[in-house]
């Protein structure tokens, strides 16, 4: 089939053998097939791209969407009874609630002479999340040809492999197959195709094999490739469009693209800016690490807790160990004035930097800030080992009986009194978190 090989790249295997085992339209097909391959390896792309390209009637389903069981049967049940209904266009709501309901209703669905005769494929992507629902979900979609006693395939899409979704009971072993990525070789042939009319194929296939050279390394998704490229081709084109190079002159054309691209390595997957601010930074050649929200740097947002674990953490590091009860609770009884003060006292406590603490003087300040009852749970110590991961707090000494870990805050006074306006509602915006990449 020509036409479905322009549509379909570097993926005629796959796609002779989904055509082979979906056969005619009334041939009885495999009970389910299982698609597996990392992200943007186009499993969704093919499988949609075949059944509507050979007019199968299908339905397509996310299980990223329908996060719940009674989503999910719904989902299904509604698509195939408007499939149905295509040509008035009115068709009744159905409700489902457990699986021996959907398998009852999908009966009487397919029932309809639209539908009889002929295979009916359910797709669903994102099959990974089939995991936490019900134990009888899976097993129930691989057995579901011979439940109905109806010609139904089950299409499973899944970043995983199989092994990782058999149930420990017995079940019907789907069709396996595999989507392996795509080589640099097919993924310059697959951008090349989308070459803008205005300009000849060699010309982007040359950028492309720039973009390639470049990005390759650390990014084989297709559709971060895909974003990059357009993002960045209105850059490479510039000199040709001012006249100061041809097409064929890919030296002036790197030289002019290089820098941007530089740029862009640092964030790659991370999304942080538009890309109508991308373009604004390009056009105005600003430094990289001047726009707000884009630099060398990791965008963190800190959880509830942990926030509240930064400032308690600085309070012990930077307020001596005996001024802890003055501050914290509310009847600590009378405190006498004395006039002597040690040499180091006479020292602001910010210039001498942060000093060390155990790990019960910081979960007592941690307790006392918090509005809330706090238990110390397995989340709390766990969001304390990740401020130790991000080099927000140092640990220092072992765990031992005689002298337990002890701890240090290392951010500024001035992230804390931004944490600290945020937590009591005073910051307009969430207060985020800059780690130096290293």
């Amino acid at each position: 089939m020509p036409h479905l090989e322009n549509m379909v790249l570097c993926r005629e295997s796959q796609v002779s053998t989904l055509q082979s085992l979906f056969g005619e339209r009334h041939h009885f097909s495999f009970a389910s097939i299982f698609i597996y391959g990392h992200t943007a390896s186009g499993k969704t792309y093919v499988t949609q791209t075949l059944l509507k390209t050979l007019e199968l009637p299908h339905v397509f389903v996310n299980c990223v969407e329908c996060f719940t069981l009674r989503l999910l049967l719904e989902q299904i049940l509604n698509r195939l009874n408007r499939l149905n209904s295509s040509g008035d266009g009115h068709s009744t709501q159905i409700t489902c609630d457990t699986f021996n309901d959907f398998v009852r209703l999908f009966k009487q669905v397919t029932k309809a002479k639209s539908l009889e005769d002929q295979t009916v494929y359910i797709v669903l992507d994102k099959a990974e999340y089939l995991r936490d629902m019900e134990a009888n979900i899976l097993p129930g979609f691989l057995r579901l040809q011979e439940l109905t006693h109806r010609n139904v395939t089950v299409i499973f899409l899944s970043e995983i492999v199989w092994e990782k979704f058999r149930p420990n009971t017995g079940c019907f072993e789907p069709f396996v197959l595999y989507f392996p990525d795509y080589s640099i070789g097919n993924l310059q042939k697959i951008l090349s195709h989308d070459h803008p009319p205005e300009y000849s194929a060699d010309f982007y296939a040359a950028y492309i094999n720039i973009l390639l050279g470049v990005f390759y390394t650390v990014c084989r998704d297709l559709k971060e490739l895909r974003h990059l490229a357009v993002l960045n081709f209105p850059k490479y084109c510039e000199p040709v469009v001012k006249g100061e190079a041809s097409e064929r002159d890919t030296r002036k054309l790197w030289r002019n693209i290089e820098p941007h691209l530089k740029k862009a390595m640092q964030t790659v997957y991370l999304r942080e800016i538009s890309s109508s601010q991308w373009e604004k930074l390009q056009k105005d050649d600003t430094d990289l690490g001047q726009l707000k929200g884009l630099s060398a740097y990791t965008h963190v947002e800190l959880p509830y807790y942990s926030k509240f674990i930064l400032i308690a953490a600085y309070l012990a590091s930077y307020n001596p160990a005996r001024t802890d009860k003055r501050f914290f609770l509310k009847h600590h009884g009378k405190i006498k004035k004395t006039n002597f003060l040690k040499k180091h006292e006479k020292t602001s406590n910010h210039l001498l930097g942060p000093k060390l603490f155990p790990l019960d003087r910081l979960l007592a300040i941690l307790y006392s800030i918090v509005d809330s009852r706090v238990a110390p749970t397995a989340n709390i110590f766990s969001q304390i080992s990740s401020l130790v991961t991000l080099q927000l707090l140092t640990l220092v000494g072992h765990d031992d009986q005689l002298d337990g870990p002890k701890y240090k805050c290392t951010v500024s006074l001035d992230f804390i009194r931004a944490i600290a306006r945020w937590q009591l509602g005073t910051c307009k915006k969430p207060v985020g978190l800059q780690v130096p990449t290293q």
